[in-house]
């Protein structure tokens, strides 16, 4: 871990699992997308239109599930990506960040169905929360897994393979979901961006699946987390849309649910400096 990493406001963390912000003039966060390209391409236009040196982006993930254009969405994360890194002068591949969400963690947890010891019940949790449009996105179907996952463990992995191959067959996919992070922060201490939720009461090293599972616990933050200015999120359950509060900001308008897709302009203190809706 570099002197950068080590410096931000919670001393050295594992550079795989977060990252620092470093030197950002004005941060884009990208609520919750859930397979829907066009809502995307159409708030990168907007953004691609005011992008200035010193802006970084991240995504609050859950970019899979749901809508109707799983590959599409990250087809096209993927691309934004490389138009801004390319952008002068270039800085740090961190300057666009990929967070962990929900959706991505039960993919990932899907590639591992033969590991699991009630596979079909597992199935039946993930498909009711949108795991299903993924899995077809990627030539699978849901009765495919199920025969597997009454056939055992050696079909089950065999089922998981295949499965497997054909995301890596779109390239970049693979390497999209392994360089996923926890949850991306400012040097300054001012900004915390995460999935979904955070538990008040626990280190940010340890907060381990919080970051997408507990959205109870954001909403009762009363006061800063660990010092820090405003924790931002990208997932509501309630998809509320854009609600701030005073140690939070909570950007889901429901996209790939018949809602818009939300992104802000923050200050690394997290002052809203712009909306846009898609």
């Amino acid at each position: 871990m570099d002197e950068a990493e080590a410096s931000g406001p919670f001393g050295a963390l594992d550079p795989d699992r977060f990252t620092l912000l470093r030197r950002a003039v004005r941060i884009w966060a990208v609520g919750a997308v859930r397979g829907d390209s066009e809502r995307l391409a159409a708030l990168h236009d907007e953004i691609g239109a005011r992008w200035v040196s010193g802006d970084r982006i991240v995504y609050l993930g859950d970019y899979v599930g749901h809508g109707p254009a799983v590959v599409e969405t990250i087809d096209e994360l993927l691309r934004f990506r490389r138009l801004v890194l390319a952008q002068p002068p270039f800085t740090h591949l961190d300057d666009v960040v990929f967070l962990r969400g929900s959706q991505e963690e039960m993919w990932s947890k899907l590639l591992q169905l033969q590991f699991a010891s009630e596979p079909t019940r597992v199935l039946d949790w993930m498909f009711e929360r949108g795991v299903r449009r993924t899995l077809e996105a990627y030539g699978g179907n849901s009765s495919h897994a199920y025969a597997a996952a009454r056939d055992g463990s050696l079909a089950l992995s065999r089922w998981t393979q295949s499965i497997l191959g054909r995301m890596r067959a779109r390239a970049g996919h693979s390497e999209f979901h392994a360089a996923l992070k926890r949850a991306a922060f400012t040097e300054n201490g001012g900004l915390l961006l995460v999935n979904a939720g955070i538990d008040p009461t626990l280190p940010l090293e340890r907060q381990g699946d919080r970051f997408w599972w507990d959205a109870g616990g954001f909403a009762s933050m009363k006061a800063p987390f660990a010092g820090l200015g405003v924790v931002v999120r990208g997932s509501d359950p309630a998809r509320s849309g854009l609600v701030t509060g005073s140690h939070t900001v909570s950007l889901d308008g429901g996209s790939g649910l018949d809602g818009e897709l939300l992104a802000v302009c923050l200050s690394p203190k997290g002052d809203v400096v712009e909306a846009l809706v898609a």
